[in-house]
């Protein structure tokens, strides 16, 4: 199994929780290699400004169409991807040029071309560094717009749309943070909040496992406890076995003092504000 295929439909997962664990620890010694395509540009107007948006295409080495991310990002967005890489990589950075700013010719065509070869260059570039690939702010200039964007429809109860960027995204996550597979635990729970919003009980249920799989060595984490719930829920409503997760559930409880804890819902709607 990858870490993007469905687990077993049964909820006890003690053992095949740490098989998929150790699957992705073992995982980390293989890196994906990750291909960036600056194919097109469009020019946006918007009030009184005007710039151009870059697509950028992430495609994973030997693989078919369906492992690609597609994303845009402006002028801007590079330059504060680099003047914050440089406040941390500033030696590893030391060799790495930037396209500047020119005062004029901005939107022509000539210009508009070398940026995008410059563009292209310069991400391939971050992403052969080890230390960059791996940073949040190299992760974040990569999907925080579209997490950013996802959240705010999800706490707008706009579910569908919430659930089409996050399904996108966490695709693009699993393969920039394969070193880290519980940072995208919070991607995979919105995700299970949305299909149980929309009364899709059975999608929500196997990302739950996937989430639940993460979190199997790091019961501390803020959303095991709301997870578990959630998915005891999902399994009593899907006639799936309950108890384990219940267990598990006295378990935690037991270990920990009783506090405030949060809802998945509540903890989802907490992301990115």
């Amino acid at each position: 199994l990858d870490s993007s295929a469905t687990l077993s439909p049964n909820s006890s997962m003690t053992t095949k929780e740490l098989q998929e664990y150790w699957r992705n620890e073992k995982r980390q010694c293989k890196q994906i290699k990750l291909l960036f395509e600056i194919p097109s540009t469009r020019i946006v107007e918007h009030h009184l400004s005007k710039y151009v948006m870059y697509k950028i295409i992430i495609l994973q080495t030997g693989s078919f169409d369906s492992n690609k991310s597609v994303i845009e990002r402006r002028y801007s967005d590079f330059e504060k991807l680099h003047r914050n890489l440089l406040e941390e990589f500033s030696e590893e950075l030391e060799d790495v040029t930037f396209p500047k700013k020119t005062l004029t010719g901005n939107f022509t065509e000539e210009i508009i071309n070398e940026r995008k070869l410059a563009f292209k260059d310069y991400l391939r570039l971050l992403y052969s560094m080890k230390y960059i690939r791996r940073s949040k702010k190299f992760i974040d200039f990569l999907t925080r717009p579209e997490l950013q964007e996802a959240y705010g429809c999800l706490r707008g109860g706009q579910y569908t749309k919430a659930l089409e960027i996050l399904v996108e995204v966490i695709g693009l996550q699993e393969r920039l943070m394969r070193g880290n597979p519980v940072a995208i635990v919070p991607t995979l729970c919105a995700i299970v909040v949305c299909h149980k919003d929309l009364e899709n009980p059975a999608s929500a249920f196997e990302y739950g496992e996937k989430a639940l799989a993460r979190l199997c060595v790091h019961t501390s984490h803020r959303y095991y406890m709301p997870l578990l719930e959630t998915m005891i829920t999902l399994a009593y409503e899907l006639g799936k076995d309950f108890l384990s997760l219940q267990e598990k559930l006295e378990e935690w409880k037991t270990k920990k003092d009783p506090i405030r804890v949060f809802t998945l819902k509540e903890l989802a709607v907490r992301e990115y504000v």
